[in-house]
């Protein structure tokens, strides 16, 4: 099959495009590599030897993640490419995104050793499943086409249902993962008439021609527009699922609370950033000229699903459960950065989840921590008089709670200033006013996250055992907290780095929509 590469030489022999096209796959094709060699490894290993397989996919999580960093060091100036006929593209966006999954990935699994060892389930195809679902993820990140989006989404949903079903013998993992999947399922056939709508209307599934022909088919006495806004519709309910807003988000709570720790750490973090990469590419690379459509809707159900989401987590007792409900708030701050239309807003939607990743994954971390012999770890209570114990693991959390209240001098701060201030520069009242709201909702947050700092700080010590932690625990959470602080500190370097993912995002769409705002 001829693999087409934009260039503007058009003299180029063929072999060279396809080369440069393959070169764009080589972070996704390693990755998969490694992916397929630890089901491998994972039928040769004895069972005490089990855990290296962990290593292995953390070795290749870092060449990933160097093909990656060479790949942009090489094509960086010539960005957006795209090959095989289009439907791929590498430009800053998918790369930032990538490294932001791959940090994701190395977290979650560095995390996730000493917990399948206390769970009894350690085996390859556990960490098989999260490289798998990476690639999913990547691809999306390089979607350019609604059919490779769509292919991608499901390669992730689908190892993730896995995982949320892992513990065979739990009976609330089984159920959380039957609910997942058929709710996932549902959504994933509401995104999927969406997208054949849209098809249908325009005549091609790649976004930048779907782009081309909205002006014209909005306008005319002709205007196909039922049909193209039942398609915004359709596809903003079935993204609304993946990350978990109102109303879509009954699955989460449950979802988070019955599959194994470990794999609330990565589907908190890892689908959800995928899940905002999939929400840009459609809603600004593909229907960004329906913006004065869609802006109110997306807008109307950020201010309900952060609202929401911060007063069911102040009730819950349960730490996963709360986290739950927290991540679903922090979905409505997220959807603020598209719904504020500018380059500040899209900013802050980087910068946001690169923090989100390292600050919730190391709040769940410590609830990983906390499960021993006998011990689920997963109540409140359970952290009580953790400072007298364990006083640089409560001075970890801490750090991790108060970035995601985004209390400075944290991570979290500098993504919700971001987020907040777009809507802000917008001048537009209706938006102004959200942003308020967004603040309020913030200061909410702060109750429930107060609540486990009450517990470790003033709660009496638990008399369960005492907490171990494994090397690769450590250096996660060490890392995790390292660029949790430096980011809230001297956030420059990923504010340009931010900056520069969006450059090639639908420069059209900023220009449409600031002159919208106006």
């Amino acid at each position: 099959m001829l693999l087409l590469l934009q260039t503007s030489a058009s003299s180029v022999d063929w072999r060279l495009l396809a080369n440069q096209a393959l070169q764009l796959l080589v972070p996704e094709t390693l990755l998969t590599l490694f992916a397929c060699a630890a089901l491998v490894l994972d039928v040769i290993l004895p069972h005490s030897k089990k855990r290296y397989t962990a290593y292995f996919c953390l070795a290749g999580i870092g060449f990933s993640g160097a093909a990656l960093l060479q790949l942009y060091g090489q094509l960086h100036n010539s960005f957006p490419i795209s090959g095989f006929y289009n439907m791929f593209v590498v430009d800053g966006f998918a790369v930032v995104f990538k490294a932001i999954f791959l940090l994701a990935a190395a977290i979650s699994i560095a995390l996730a050793i000493k917990y399948l060892d206390v769970e009894e389930e350690q085996h390859g195809e556990y960490y098989s499943l999260i490289l798998f679902a990476t690639i999913g993820m990547m691809f999306i990140a390089s979607g350019a086409d609604l059919l490779t989006l769509f292919v991608s989404l499901e390669l992730m949903a689908l190892s993730v249902y896995v995982l949320v079903g892992y513990l065979k013998r739990d009976r609330k993992s089984n159920e959380a993962a039957m609910k997942y999947f058929l709710l996932g399922a549902f959504s994933s056939g509401i995104l999927l008439y969406g997208i054949s709508l849209l098809y249908g209307v325009t005549g091609t599934t790649n976004l930048n021609e779907i782009s081309s022909a909205l002006p014209g088919l909005l306008t005319g006495e002709d205007s196909p527009r039922f049909l193209l806004l039942l398609a915004m519709i359709l596809l903003a309910a079935g993204l609304c699922f993946k990350v978990a807003a109102v109303p879509f988000h009954m699955w989460a709570p449950d979802a988070y609370e019955g599959a194994p720790t470990s794999v609330t750490a990565f589907m908190s973090v890892g689908p959800k950033a995928a899940a905002y990469a999939l929400f840009a590419r459609i809603f600004l690379d593909g229907i960004g000229p329906m913006y004065s459509d869609w802006v109110v809707i997306l807008g109307v159900v950020s201010a309900i699903t952060m609202t929401w989401g911060n007063f069911a987590a102040a009730t819950q007792n349960n730490t996963k459960r709360l986290l739950a409900y927290s991540s679903i708030s922090h979905a409505g701050y997220i959807l603020l950065g598209l719904v504020a239309g500018n380059e500040f807003g899209y900013t802050g939607i980087v910068i946001y989840l690169l923090v989100y990743v390292l600050m919730n994954t190391g709040a769940f971390g410590v609830i990983i921590a906390l499960r021993r012999r006998g011990v689920i770890g997963d109540q409140l209570d359970d952290l009580n008089g953790l400072i007298k114990t364990h006083p640089g693991t409560t001075i970890m959390m801490t750090i991790f709670l108060l970035s995601l209240a985004g209390i400075p001098p944290t991570a979290g701060f500098i993504g919700k200033y971001y987020l907040f201030g777009g809507l802000i520069k917008t001048g537009n009242p209706w938006l102004v006013r959200l942003a308020v709201l967004a603040v309020l909702n913030t200061a909410v947050s702060l109750y429930y996250y107060a609540r486990f700092m009450r517990a470790m700080f003033m709660g009496e010590a638990s008399e369960a055992g005492p907490l171990s932690f494994s090397p690769s625990w450590k250096i996660a959470l060490g890392v995790a907290v390292a660029l949790t602080v430096f980011i809230g500190v001297y956030p420059q370097p990923f504010i340009d780095l931010s900056s520069r993912a969006i450059t090639h995002l639908t420069p059209y769409f900023i220009e449409a929509a600031a002159t919208a705002a106006k």
